[in-house]
């Protein structure tokens, strides 16, 4: 059995809220990174055991957060013992702004990844672009590499837009069907 799991940092509760949309496509363990940038010994155990790692960070001055930052440096730990070689990776990302330069985000995740000797797992979802699109729509932000939400930084958790929602869930559940078939 294929065993996924979801390291993130959220800094108001959108990227928690995409996090659990991602873990619920993809039958995937949370682990959250706590305001300090920390996990648990049992948190780093079951990264290790991980066949699939997806990464989370809202998009803060054009990066991950510096909580998400600091597990990725700890996670140099893991990279000298060569523990998440050969895994999948995928990672997803929320902003205030329509861009808010999500892909340097993404593009940090996926370095961290191929650091790691990791197999990075995209999106596979063709853009919401024609004109009759609607921002509830699935992929609406058109990314590739990596699930991407946009909430206004005046906006709650439960205002985020459904079609985020529902692309941070598939694009999770893409995540599980790559394991699976990695694993056969």
């Amino acid at each position: 059995m294929k065993k996924i799991a979801v390291v993130f940092h959220s800094g108001y509760g959108h990227t928690l809220r995409m996090a659990q949309a991602v873990a619920e496509g993809a039958g995937a363990q949370l682990i959250r990174i706590d305001a300090d940038g920390n996990v648990s010994d049992g948190d780093w155990a079951a990264l290790d055991a991980a066949d699939a790692i997806i990464m989370g960070s809202p998009t803060y001055m054009g990066s991950v957060s510096w909580q998400f930052k600091k597990f990725a440096d700890a996670s140099s730990k893991a990279w000298f013992a060569q523990k998440w070689k050969n895994k999948l990776f995928a990672g997803f990302t929320n902003s205030g702004s329509m861009n808010g330069d999500k892909l340097s985000t993404l593009h940090y995740l996926f370095t961290l990844a191929m650091q790691h000797g990791g197999l990075w797992v995209g999106t596979a979802m063709a853009p919401a672009s024609a004109k009759a699109a609607q921002r509830s729509d699935i992929n609406y932000l058109g990314s590739f590499c990596g699930a991407m939400a946009q909430t206004p930084i005046d906006a709650g958790v439960d205002e985020m837009q459904s079609g985020d929602l529902e692309t941070a869930t598939l694009f999770g559940k893409r995540v599980a069907e790559a394991a699976d078939r990695l694993k056969s």
